[in-house]
């Protein structure tokens, strides 16, 4: 909950008009929000959302496999429902840094609007998990859109696992083929549009006047900033963030411009939820984490399992590699 109200957030600070359908999967969710009357946006319970296909399919799912299963479903209900000449799906755990208004303009007449991974090269894993990320997808309420809609609600309900078969992997491979399956659908090109874990370190950023803005090394290309996919956040019971997976390289720089802002926001977040509601964790219900903030006590730590697994490693030949890869912080 922490990680959407997050996100809300940034979208009332840089978006001028929007309205944000929440879905509550569970009731502890669905009561806090109502309660809490925020602006701009209407709380949607699953007894006011599923229909008889959901529900029919619903005990075949995994939890995880189950919100994947509904997300065109959710961009329907909220056309049909609230009479939406357009809905943008959007994952909880991102936030915005400029007006999205700029990727809207950009789709222009087309009906359907889906954003690449732009993986970096060591980080492919378009062959598993797609080419597409299913994480800001927008359908016009027209023939084309609902069409795309419609087809992929369908698709879903009829399989949608966490697992690769027959060329799937969950709601998301099947954007792979839509720009030529379908008419009107329009590949993002704006770079600010979806930086991620997994493309981040294909950019230099810099921050002016609470401005961030990129420059795509290859290119050379300038960009502002519009939404960062916190892909892999995790946040532990004992007050400790990791910030994604230690496969991926974040800079000291992202580090300072997104990712820690990020956490610090995610903990506001938290005790303003629990000053109302200390009866759960917004953030989750992960445990204690296992690992510490870089200090002497890690350095050790990997030093001496280092030196466990080969006695070559007693000059400490990981361990710029473990300094550079910890993302372990405290949240204050």
């Amino acid at each position: 909950m922490s990680r959407g109200l997050v996100m809300y957030d940034s979208l009332l600070k840089s978006c001028s008009d929007f309205h944000l359908y929440v879905f509550a999967f569970d009731d502890k969710c669905f009561d806090f929000l109502k309660s809490q009357k925020y602006e701009n946006m209407t709380v949607i319970s699953l007894k006011e959302f599923e229909d008889e296909k959901l529900l029919g399919i619903k005990p075949t799912r995994t939890a995880a496999e189950y919100c994947w299963t509904c997300t065109a479903s959710t961009i329907l209900y909220s056309i049909k429902n609230f009479g939406l000449d357009n809905c943008t799906y959007i994952d909880a755990d991102m936030m915005f840094y400029s007006d999205p208004i700029v990727l809207f303009n950009e789709m222009g007449r087309k009906s359907v609007l889906i954003t690449e991974h732009r993986y970096s090269k060591e980080h492919d894993q378009s062959k598993d998990s797609g080419k597409y990320c299913v994480q800001f997808v927008t359908f016009k309420n027209d023939a084309n859109g609902m069409a795309v809609l419609n087809w992929w609600r369908a698709a879903c309900i009829d399989w949608c696992y966490d697992r690769m078969e027959d060329g799937k992997f969950g709601d998301q491979k099947y954007l792979d083929d839509w720009t030529s399956r379908f008419e009107g659908v329009h590949e993002l090109e704006h770079l600010g549009g979806g930086i991620a874990p997994w493309n981040v370190d294909q950019y230099l950023f810099e921050q002016s006047e609470g401005e961030i803005f990129g420059t795509e090394l290859l290119s050379g290309k300038k960009f502002e900033a519009v939404f960062f996919h916190f892909h892999g956040a995790r946040f532990f019971a004992d007050n400790i963030a990791q910030l994604t997976g230690l496969e991926y390289t974040l800079t000291k720089d992202v580090i300072s411009i997104f990712y820690l802002p990020y956490i610090s926001q995610i903990n506001r977040k938290k005790l303003e939820i629990n000053a109302h509601d200390n009866s759960f964790n917004p953030n989750g219900t992960l445990g204690n984490s296992s690992k510490k903030p870089m200090g002497v006590a890690m350095l050790l730590f990997f030093y001496l399992r280092d030196l466990k697994r080969s006695f070559k490693n007693i000059f400490g030949k990981n361990m710029k590699y473990h300094i550079a890869h910890h993302y372990f912080y405290k949240m204050d």
